[in-house]
């Protein structure tokens, strides 16, 4: 279903043909085709348990599908060894729904720990230097010594996400980036994202039901419905779609 991007694009990062993954006797993904170019944020959207995030998750191999092809920088993901893929999710940044940060340790620390764990950094002044920069970057300065639970739902989520970043990923993956927020925080990290994009030139795959962070994020928006993408475009495309059930999906949103 993908339609062919113009040349000039960029490079492709992410290249799914025919993809299908089943959970029992439940067809989930039944036909999926994507690419994504080097720079570009894409936004899936679609109506919350339509199977959404079972593409992101299979692209960082937490699952397996059952047929069909998925490529990250050229490589079958699918078909990659334990170590291949831990070297691919190095470059692969995920931004869970929960922020899914350690409660037991301090931003400064959460922020810490990708950089002593999975860069193995040693030199305390660098990693202090790459925290501190992260942290200025999503708004956060002020809270490196705060624990989580005295955060915000959106601090939470700046936090998490920074943590993403602070590892230099060339790809973002984010779940769902402003379930659980107000409006006003929804459209701040709806904006951040725009920000981290520019700033450390990110290619991303944006997961979300929410129109107004859609609106705010995407070079191109993917529709699904009953586990297929049915249409794309940019924003006002969708709006103006020939698919009466996009058409009405927008419409009804506004």
């Amino acid at each position: 279903m993908a339609k062919e991007i113009p040349k000039g694009k960029g490079e492709m990062i992410i290249e799914i043909k025919h993809l299908k993954k089943s959970f029992g006797q439940k067809e989930v993904l039944k036909d999926i085709n994507l690419e994504v170019h080097k720079g570009e944020n894409v936004v899936v959207l679609g109506k919350s348990g339509e199977g959404k995030s079972v593409t992101i998750q299979c692209i960082v191999g937490m699952l397996t599908p059952d047929s069909g092809t998925l490529k990250v920088f050229g490589e079958n993901v699918p078909e990659l060894n334990e170590k291949e893929l831990k070297e691919l999710r190095m470059k692969i940044g995920f931004l869970f729904q929960g922020a899914a940060l350690y409660d037991s340790m301090t931003v400064r620390e959460n922020m810490e720990f990708p950089l002593t764990r999975v860069l193995k950094m040693k030199d305390q002044h660098e990693i202090d230097e790459r925290v501190n920069e992260v942290l200025e970057s999503v708004g956060l300065a002020d809270a490196i010594d705060k624990m989580p639970s005295d955060l915000s739902g959106g601090m939470r989520k700046r936090a998490g996400l920074a943590r993403t970043l602070i590892v230099n990923p060339e790809i973002m993956l984010y779940d769902e980036p402003t379930t659980g927020l107000d409006p006003v925080t929804s459209r701040e990290i709806s904006k951040l994202i725009m920000d981290m994009q520019k700033k450390y030139k990110t290619t991303s795959i944006i997961i979300t039901h929410d129109m107004d962070c859609a609106r705010i994020t995407a070079d191109r928006v993917v529709m699904m419905k009953d586990g297929e993408y049915i249409a794309e475009g940019t924003f006002k495309d969708m709006e103006h779609s020939d698919n009466e059930f996009v058409r009405s999906y927008f419409n009804k949103e506004k």
